[in-house]
């Protein structure tokens, strides 16, 4: 038994888009990210969810992009903010479509270049929406609070929190027919 909560301020988030942040613009019928200088919907799911401001985690806003969008250019920039980040414990928002693929990314530079090897002393967990959180009925809230207590509990090393499960980064993919994340081999 825990008798004092584990500390979520050690946690830091990084911010990179993905549906999670995405709004519904009415004009085009398009989902679109909320205009530039808007805080991240990260900032309103914490609010919600009533951390006091001590165990609120640090929030670092990398990007907002589709990942559909994102090229190596944008993971390593996803690889050095982990690197030099002060926590050893991160959750990193992301799109769904793209997100296995960053963490074996995340993987092979921590498992291949001496310049990232501290990375293996790091909790890393990618998380995101399927729905956006400005739509309602969205998995944003239950998938972030997942990923941050899975960033607090689980060993060094990399993995997606979705849909209720917990996956190594290079064990899972995402399964378009079910809408949900699946274990691979």
């Amino acid at each position: 038994m825990i008798n004092s909560p584990l500390q979520a301020s050690s946690v830091e988030i990084l911010i990179t888009g993905g549906t999670l942040d995405k709004d519904y613009q009415p004009l085009n019928g398009e989902l679109v990210f909320p205009a530039e200088g808007t805080q991240s919907h990260v900032v309103e799911l914490l609010r919600q969810a009533n951390l006091s401001p001590e165990s609120a985690p640090k929030l670092n806003f990398l990007m907002q992009i589709d990942s559909l969008q994102m090229k190596k250019k944008q993971r390593l920039e996803i690889a050095l903010a982990a690197l030099h980040s002060s926590a050893q414990q991160l959750v990193i928002t992301h799109g769904t479509d793209t997100m296995v693929k960053t963490a074996n990314k995340l993987l092979k530079l921590m498992h291949s270049t001496p310049e990232f090897s501290e990375l293996n002393r790091k909790t890393i967990v990618l998380t995101g929406a399927m729905r956006p959180f400005a739509l309602g009925q969205s998995d944003a809230s239950f998938n972030l609070g997942a990923a941050l207590i899975a960033a607090q509990t689980l060993p060094p090393g990399v993995y997606i929190c979705m849909n209720g499960n917990i996956h190594h980064g290079d064990k899972v993919l995402k399964d378009y027919q079910q809408g949900r994340f699946v274990a691979t081999a």
